[in-house]
Order: C-alpha cells, then structure tokens, then sequence
C-alpha cells in the first residue's frame, strides 16, 4: 500500500470521489461522516485540501471500501459507473447489477496486470463516427470496412469472441447475470483502460454473438458513448440502429450471404426450413436473425420469419434432424461463467498470490469473493504446480 504522502492531494480526492460516486452518496452526507462542511469535502475531492488519515478511514469504511484499495498504487480507479449512471436518467436495477459487475471486472483485471507488469494489446481501427449520411448504408459500409481492415474476406466469422478479444485486444467478459435480466450486453470505452464488452452469459451462444456483434458496431462507430443493451430492445436512436445494421452486416455481409443462399436454394421455388438451418448453421447466427437478413436484403418477402412463427417455427429437433450432431455447437464460455473467475483471471490471480504481491484478504477484496472461496481456488490451483523443472520455464 502507498503513503498517504505518495499520492498527490488531488489523486487521492479524485480516488475519494470516485469512491464515493460509485457508492451512490452524497457530499453532503460524505461531509457529516468526518464532521465538516460540504465545500470542504469538495475541496478534499478536488485535492486543494489534503484528507487526513483518520478522515480518509472514516470516508473509505463508509464508503465500503479498504483504505488499502483506495491508496495501494497499482489500484484502478474507474469512472465507469457514474458514467452509466449520467446515462440512464431512470434507474434500472438489472442495468445497475450489470454495470457494477462490469466496473468490477475491469478494475480487477487491469490492477492485476499492472501488478505483474502485462501490457495488454490493442490493435484499434479510428473510430469512425454516425453523423452524416443514411445510418443503415453507413453501417453496411463501415462493417465491409472493418472486415477489410482485418482481413478477414466476405465469408462467415468462425470465431467472433476470439476476433474481438485478441485481434482487436478489446476487454471481453461473459458471465451470469441475475435470472430475471433482460440486460445482454454493455459496451464501455475508457482512452487508459480500452474498449470493454460485458455479455449476458446466460443467453444461448448465437444470441450472445449477436449482442457482441451490436457491440462492435459501437466499437466502431460510436465508441466514446457508453451502452447498455436490452433484450428485445427496440431501435430508436441514430446510434443504437447503426450498431443493430452494423452487427447484421458485419456478421452476415451482403455479397457472400446472398450468394450462399442463392447456392443453396438453387433449383428450389420456396424456401424451407432446412434452407434456413443450413444458411443459419453455416453463417454461426439464429434462425431468426438468418430470416430476417434475407427479408432486410430483399431475398425473401416481408413477414416470412412472421410466417414460420405462425406455422410451427424452426425448432432445434428440425435442426438436429438436418444438421445431426453438428447442430449442438460447443460454447466453452458458457461453461466458463459457471466458475467463479474466468481462467486468465484465475491465473493471475494465483501468479500475484504464489509470488506474494499481494495477501489473500487483498485479492480476495478486489476480486470481490469470500475468503474461504479464493483459498479453495487457490488451493485447487496450488495442485500439482510444484514442479520445479527449468526446462518448463517460460522464455520472457
């Protein structure tokens, strides 16, 4: 942990505010907790007063937070929150849950890179903006144009979580959200910590991609503004209809959708459901999101998704009948939520941990888990790495 003295008055007020914007309290109430007025308290968050230390432990301990995580000088003190919150006027609670869960992610993963010294890559085309210009053709350009500039043709994306997290280098999370959250995915952008996307890791796989792809449109396009993303939300800025055009087209570009369908339906005068599990299955997309890029497109008409709803809809039996084992798609990060870290986060964990760069009750608060939890997960990793061999030395 840093000296009080380390830190200069004006880090340490705008790591106070923080703090305390993120624990949804007042000035003035801040105040009455160490027995002064509301312009000194705003004084000590603009750093033109220092705090003293018995004020600093009685602002940290009612805040909620360690004065350990207020000062320790790897510590990653965000403004994601407060963000959000200027956001959306009307608080929603499922949104605030997801928003939270994001900011705690990010501060854990970046405090514990900077502690083992990981310098995290980015590789991020210009942002390039939605003010002029018809927003649905903007976003089919963009899209093409982004695929361009990473290469990767006109064909289906094999591997869109992997494109956005080690490609592009932007912070992606896929965990649980609460049962009842209609919230699916949040996009944030910070010019230190990056680009970051939080997905609703209860949502089936093809549903998440397309949220990550509607939050690359925001990537792309808008990224200075904070997003949340509902289910079944319906499209009514400029901004959020860019990113839904862009996440259709970048996923499923014009030219190579409409000729794979025109492959498959080749010979055909209507179109089945198998043409549309094999189109959907080959395209990594619903059934639904498959229809309506041929009714967006013009392939089809208007109201077929409609149409099949109305006469039995293309259920996952039909596609296993086509697709057989092939229709069950392996989702690895699905199964990674249900842990209680991510891997990489796991991993470090244990590498600041086994090298004592930090106490158990330290990660454990920046982590936000029980004791008892950490010590089993470290003690489960601890299993069978003792293994002192140099020649299993990683080379630097």
């Amino acid at each position: 942990m840093a000296d009080l003295n380390e830190l200069s008055a004006q880090e340490i007020g705008r790591r106070l505010r923080l703090a305390r914007e993120n624990a949804g309290i007042r000035q003035d109430e801040a105040a009455q907790v160490i027995d002064t007025s509301r312009p000194t308290l705003v004084s000590i968050e603009k750093g033109t007063r220092r705090v003293r230390i018995q004020e600093l432990q009685k602002l940290a301990h009612h805040y909620g937070v360690s004065v350990n995580a207020l000062l320790r000088r790897e510590a990653v003190h965000t403004d994601l929150i407060p963000r959000f919150r200027k956001m959306k006027e009307t608080e929603d609670h499922h949104a605030a849950e997801a928003v939270q869960l994001l900011n705690d992610l990010v501060k854990a993963e970046v405090e514990l890179e900077n502690i083992l010294g990981i310098e995290r890559r980015r590789n991020y085309p210009p942002e390039r903006g939605v003010n002029t210009g018809n927003v649905i053709e903007l976003a089919e350009q963009h899209a093409q144009e982004l695929r361009d500039w990473l290469g990767l043709g006109s064909g289906p994306v094999a591997d869109l979580f992997t494109l956005i997290e080690l490609d592009l280098g932007i912070r992606l999370y896929q965990r649980r959200l609460s049962s009842g959250s209609r919230v699916a995915g949040l996009f944030t952008y910070d010019s230190e910590i990056g680009a970051c996307i939080l997905l609703n890791a209860n949502h089936p796989l093809e549903r998440r991609e397309q949220s990550a792809v509607h939050e690359l449109g925001h990537f792309y396009g808008t990224r200075r503004s904070p997003e949340v993303l509902e289910e079944d939300e319906r499209f009514q800025s400029r901004e959020e209809r860019y990113a839904h055009a862009f996440g259709r087209s970048f996923i499923s570009p014009r030219r190579s959708f409409e000729m794979s369908f025109r492959q498959l339906t080749a010979g055909a005068d209507k179109l089945t459901r198998r043409h549309v599990i094999l189109l959907a299955h080959q395209y990594h997309i619903s059934r639904e999101a498959c229809i309506r890029r041929l009714e967006e497109l013009s392939l089809v008409k208007k109201g077929t998704w409609d149409w099949f709803e109305m006469n039995g809809g293309i259920k996952d039996k039909d596609a296993k009948m086509v697709l057989g084992e092939a229709a069950l798609r392996p989702d690895p990060a699905k199964e990674e939520a249900n842990q209680p870290l991510s891997h990489r986060m796991s991993l470090m964990a244990y590498e600041v941990w086994n090298r004592d760069l930090m106490s158990e009750g330290q990660l454990a608060e920046l982590l936000k888990m029980g004791r008892i939890e950490l010590r089993e997960l470290l003690d489960q990793m601890a299993q069978g790495e003792s293994n002192s061999d140099d020649l299993l030395k990683l080379n630097s």
